[in-house]
């Protein structure tokens, strides 16, 4: 079994031995029985639940929501009547001694069905109610990760993972059986990766995190990657903005030409055989905010093989436009759009399905950098301040004005249509019927 320094996710929650062993356990009859049409059929805890205990989840963990913008209302508390003791620790350690009813299935069942992306999909209200016990575990799943409450979710908290996270997962899981069918028994599949095409703040990798922890949950192995992972380290950022002088869209990282393409070749390529430690760009806070590669001894370390790899970042599907469009939206975008020629062969040509993540007005990102900013300093981790979130923000701007519109009407760069998700979210970062 090979083993890989990847950019997996480092902050993946400890699981004790017992929830691990506890995950196939689920069964219909932990939930009563259930039939669409009825109106008197419950959904119970039973108090033999009570040997799961909950994963631990570390400050750097938690942190890991904020950041990405998503530490918001969806995550709150969602009852006043909670005592002290369930908000601040493992809230699934003790249940009542005698059976609690939590919710209607029939309930719970509506409002799945009412979800925005049920269709998109390919799942039938019938289709649900025939996996009805899947959707109840995958949600108590989620709830043990993000440390909820599952007896009081607030209605944020409930599409977030019915209407969200669960929905996708679903997608990918169909889009891995489909992969794996192309191969003949005995030949060696390699994982299928997924390309999370979304702009910075809209919570993708809150969304990526979760996906990640349910294959996990489920035995399919998997690893997270992203756009981050492959920006040049501080130095070679420096020798960019010096051959650009004037340039203020490549003055930073970010935009096309601040990547280290060659890594992202290896590490991919690597990916599917699994021989090789990859450089990991995770420290986001070093140089005032503005980041630099992470040193080698802090990257996770993934066994293989994989089942799928899930690839996320703001520019990824992006693809050139006519030199005139990109400078009429802004002329410093010359070269960055020339720079874009060479991403599909190093990020998009690796990608066989894609999730794109579509929002109504780019200015957003600037909302959602700073509540992650705002987060990070509020932790006590350096972070930038209001004006500084305010320029780097608008060095991204011109990059989603020209390349976003393409994306959004063709789809990623190279993507089959087939093999396609779009989701349109709203400003609070929830799925909404739009697409």
């Amino acid at each position: 079994m090979a083993t890989l320094n990847v950019f997996s996710q480092t902050l993946h929650p400890t699981i004790s031995s017992s929830f691990c062993s506890s995950s196939s356990s689920y069964s219909n009859s932990n939930y009563g029985s259930f039939c669409p049409n009825s109106n008197t059929s419950k959904f119970h805890f039973f108090s033999n639940s009570s040997s799961l205990s909950a994963p631990t989840l570390s400050n750097s963990s938690k942190t890991l929501f904020t950041k990405s913008g998503s530490g918001g209302s969806w995550l709150q508390s969602s009852s006043a009547s909670v005592s002290n003791e369930q908000k601040n620790g493992p809230v699934y350690s003790v249940f009542p001694s005698s059976p609690a009813q939590v919710s209607s299935v029939q309930d719970l069942y509506k409002f799945i069905c009412s979800g925005p992306l049920l269709d998109r999909i390919g799942l039938t209200p019938e289709n649900v109610a025939e996996s009805i016990d899947k959707w109840l575990t995958y949600g108590r799943q989620l709830c043990r990760l993000f440390q909820l409450n599952e007896l009081f979710l607030t209605e944020p908290q409930k599409v977030r993972l019915y209407h969200y996270y669960i929905p996708v997962f679903l997608w990918c899981e169909s889009e891995i059986v489909q992969h794996r069918s192309k191969f003949k028994d005995g030949e060696d599949i390699p994982p299928l990766v997924i390309g999370f095409s979304a702009p910075q703040g809209c919570g993708k990798t809150t969304l990526v995190f979760a996906l990640d922890y349910l294959f996990q949950m489920i035995g399919r192995k998997s690893a997270t990657i992203s756009i981050d992972d492959f920006y040049l380290t501080a130095e070679g950022q420096n020798k960019l903005r010096e051959a650009n002088p004037g340039n203020a869209l490549l003055e930073f990282r970010g935009n096309a030409g601040s990547h280290d393409l060659p890594i992202s070749v290896e590490t991919l390529s690597a990916l599917t055989k699994m021989s090789k430690e990859v450089s990991r760009y995770q420290d986001e806070s070093a140089f005032g905010g503005r980041g630099d590669r992470a040193d080698p001894s802090t990257w996770p370390e993934v066994e293989g093989p994989l089942e799928v790899v899930l690839f996320e970042g703001w520019m990824l599907g992006f693809k050139p436009v006519p030199v005139d469009a990109v400078k009429s939206v802004d002329p410093q975008l010359e070269i960055i759009n020339k720079n874009l020629e060479a991403y599909y062969d190093a990020w998009d040509k690796y990608i066989k399905s894609w999730i794109v993540i579509k929002i109504k007005d780019p200015s957003c990102v600037y909302q959602w950098r700073l509540q992650a900013e705002i987060a990070m300093r509020e932790a006590g981790n350096p972070g930038m301040s209001d004006d500084e979130v305010n320029d780097f923000v608008s060095r991204y701007l011109p990059a989603y004005n020209a390349y976003l519109p393409t994306l959004y009407s063709q789809g990623p760069n190279g993507s089959d249509p087939q093999h396609l998700l779009t989701i349109e979210i709203d400003e609070k970062r929830n799925p909404i019927l739009g697409v």
